[in-house]
């Protein structure tokens, strides 16, 4: 199936997420049998089930006149990255410096791969750490995955 960039989707929506507050964290194509188009989105409060459909509702029209997939059929779903979501962009990491991640490295560090640690800072090439007092400089290059560490006592 022929599908237009990724770039020139979130090109098509921008203006829109730019009026509503919106910030379009990822844009997703995924083929198969049930073509799916999904925009994670993400607010300065957090997204709900009404931003989320107030969102699907702004850009449904506009997707249907910019045709992503050049008449084929296809579910457009608007979603939250959600909390594990992996930092992948600089305003990933700027608002969780000073918050605890959760890193898994690609090989072991210190006969481990799973670290819970304090974000920080970052630059271009690496992540700034903090363990027990400890400072940590990793290249992203080594880091699998980087995400929010979760703290599921203090959800209930």
């Amino acid at each position: 199936m022929k599908v237009k960039s990724i770039a020139e989707i979130q090109e098509v929506l921008q203006p829109i997420a730019d009026e509503m507050g919106i910030e379009i964290v990822e844009v997703e194509f995924k083929q198969g049998r049930e073509p799916a188009l999904t925009v994670y989105i993400d607010t300065e409060n957090g997204v709900d089930l009404n931003t989320c459909e107030k969102f699907h509702r702004a850009i449904d029209p506009v997707l249907d006149e910019a045709d992503p997939t050049f008449g084929t059929p296809y579910t457009l779903n608007v979603s939250s990255p959600g909390l594990d979501r992996p930092l992948k962009t600089d305003r990933d990491f700027q608002k969780n410096i000073g918050k605890k991640v959760e890193v898994k490295l690609f090989a072991p560090m210190k006969g481990k791969k799973l670290f819970e640690m304090v974000l920080k800072g970052h630059d271009e090439n690496c992540v700034f750490l903090e363990d027990n007092g400890e400072e940590w400089k990793l290249e992203k290059s080594k880091i699998a995955k980087i995400c929010r560490a979760i703290d599921f006592d203090g959800l209930f």
